[in-house]
């Protein structure tokens, strides 16, 4: 079963979030390894260093102990252990004195130290074993040249470094596994807000696709209908008539949707100016006064007071236009509608209060969502104008008051009307 886009992308960047820690790690494990190789190394090549030292100080107490005591005395150097260590003593000619018999590549190394002075090789076995060999020459009290060899095996190094591997390996894995896991939480949280994104796009598609369809469907009907046959001047107009309010309709759902389209992608300037919100109101008020009077509804004007706002003219306009439309689309005749502007001048506002049929409790938290028109039953209460909307209005009002840093409030209760308050910020101080 093929994936979906949006699971691929996140096992694409669950993928490239391991991939590229597992280079990381690469790059830090072999740097690591690299130091710790180099400081181990360090630490055998002192050690047989300190072992030749004590080799050279052995054989001189030998010779010290050979010349000053009579009759046999115990070899200083035979008695000397370095655990992990093999020790010789050779002339400068690479022949054994400690002790008698040597490997054949000792007696070279002790030549050719006891011709350069000092001597550092690694020298593999025929069981494949590596094993590193330091060698000095020193002169006895009496003056006698002699080499001191100190042979180590490299095998610790290696279980040194098998050790490590395992170890760093073991927390790579562990470090990848909860890097991979962590990846796909973080990529699963990074995407939620695409994929919700892509989910209210497909939402508004379908529900802007069903918004227009009703439009369309009813103009061409009208339209083919009317063609049918030859009619009388007055169908035609009727007819025509119908097509306009229609074309209307459907010219205020696109305006909006360009409205909301330019929101999410920010292509709609917000302009900042110094402006009377009540100025605003009042032409928004006279508007809207003969739609309601057309229907039967009285629009009272509570309180009106200065309210200073920054923000864009147009859009602050609309949005008291949206709400005062609204209000009087679901207000039953003989109702009324008021409007409040004022407040203190450190928080702004705007009420618009109605005696309309009201907004039942559990529709409340849906009422900001797009294309959202409630229950049919609210609808219903005003049929002359209900079909002319299309559930965008208050997603506008709600985004116009977001770009304004104001704050919109609705409280409603089922046939107890609708009030709406909208609080601005208080304006920045008039420069002098």
């Amino acid at each position: 079963m093929a994936l979906q886009p949006l699971a691929q992308l996140r096992l694409r960047l669950t993928a490239w979030y391991a991939a590229t820690f597992c280079g990381i790690l690469a790059l830090l494990g072999g740097g690591l390894f690299l130091v710790v190789r180099h400081q181990l190394s360090r630490q055998l090549d002192a050690s047989l260093l300190e072992a030749t030292a004590e080799l050279v100080q052995a054989a001189r107490i030998r010779e010290m102990e050979a010349l000053s005591v009579k009759g046999s005395v115990v070899d200083a150097v035979d008695e000397l252990h370095i655990p992990e260590r093999a020790l010789y003593l050779v002339d400068v000619n690479g022949r054994p004195v400690k002790p008698a018999r040597a490997d054949q590549w000792i007696e070279d190394a002790g030549r050719r130290a006891g011709r350069l002075g000092r001597l550092d090789e690694e020298h593999a076995t025929v069981g494949k074993e590596s094993l590193r060999l330091h060698a000095e020459r020193f002169r006895l009290s009496g003056g006698a040249p002699l080499v001191a060899i100190v042979v180590g095996n490299n095998v610790e190094l290696q279980d040194r470094y098998a050790a490590l591997i395992a170890a760093f390996g073991g927390a790579g894995l562990a470090a990848l596994l909860l890097v991979a896991a962590g990846g796909w939480l973080l990529v699963r949280k990074s995407t939620a807000p695409v994929e919700a994104t892509i989910e209210r796009m497909r939402r508004f598609m379908a529900d802007a696709a069903h918004e227009l369809r009703t439009p369309l469907t009813v103009l061409r009907s009208r339209a083919e209908v009317t063609l049918q046959q030859p009619r009388e001047p007055a169908t035609y107009v009727a007819a025509l008539s119908g097509i306009e309010s229609e074309a209307r309709r459907l010219g205020r759902i696109v305006e909006d949707l360009l409205t909301l389209a330019r929101a999410d992608t920010g292509e709609r300037p917000v302009e900042r100016r110094r402006i009377y919100l009540d100025d605003l109101a009042l032409d928004a008020i006279q508007a809207a006064q003969a739609v309601a009077e057309t229907q039967g509804i009285t629009l009272e004007v509570d309180e009106f007071a200065e309210a200073l706002v920054e923000g864009d003219a147009a859009l602050l306009r609309q949005l008291i236009m949206i709400l005062l439309d609204n209000a009087v689309k679901f207000t039953e005749p003989g109702g009324h509608v008021r409007i409040r502007v004022g407040g203190p001048m450190s928080r702004p506002s705007l009420v618009v209060e109605d005696s309309g049929i009201g907004i039942p409790a559990d529709q409340l938290p849906h009422i900001f969502e797009r294309f959202y028109r409630g229950d049919p039953a609210r609808t219903r209460a005003r049929p002359s104008r209900s079909g002319e909307g299309a559930g965008l209005g208050l997603a506008i009002a709600r985004w116009i008051t977001r770009v304004h840093d104001a704050d919109i409030q609705v409280s409603s209760a089922a046939g107890r009307g609708t009030r709406v308050e909208v609080h601005f910020p208080a304006p920045d101080p008039a420069p002098l």
